[in-house]
């Protein structure tokens, strides 16, 4: 069964190798990509302020999936947010989870009031990419604020 709920500190270690995992199954190792990022450490922790959000998927109680909400690095105060580290272990792929779990960061970041959403991927995560255009995602020709994803070549957004 299918459940999506909110990050606890014990998921931690299993949401570091889900992200670590994924990027390397589409060949996206080393800097400039989620898997170098501060908070992947604790991500528990990094998501406990009140304009932040990050959930896990379950899958018949293993956590297979995850994605959450923060504003972008860079314009903390500009009213966009960043879709943030939404990764799938391909046990959990093809099962509507990715489609239920960005409605859900997508209500969650109108709830804290951001009006813009923003995200970076990489050209090799096309179907992820089709997924974000079937919500209303549209590409962009660069980067916005200060992710230091400096290794993603593909920037998008929406109007929340």
């Amino acid at each position: 069964m299918l459940n999506i709920r909110e990050i606890q500190k014990t998921d931690n270690p299993i949401i570091n190798n889900l992200v670590i995992n994924t990027l390397h199954e589409f060949g996206a190792k080393g800097p400039g990509f989620a898997s170098s990022d501060e908070e992947l450490k604790d991500m528990y922790t990094a998501y406990q302020a009140a304009n932040k959000q990050f959930y896990v998927v379950e899958l018949d109680g293993e956590v297979l999936g995850c994605a959450g909400v923060a504003p972008l690095d860079g314009e903390e105060n500009s009213g966009i947010c960043e879709l943030r580290k939404m990764y799938f272990d391909k046990r959990l792929r093809g099962q509507g989870a990715g489609k239920k779990l960005i409605d859900l960061c997508i209500e969650k970041a109108k709830e804290i009031g951001f009006h813009t959403m923003y995200l970076e991927t990489i050209p090799e995560m096309k179907i992820a990419q089709n997924l974000y255009k079937s919500r209303g995602f549209d590409y962009l020709d660069s980067a916005k604020g200060n992710t230091c994803h400096s290794a993603c070549q593909v920037f998008m957004q929406r109007s929340l």
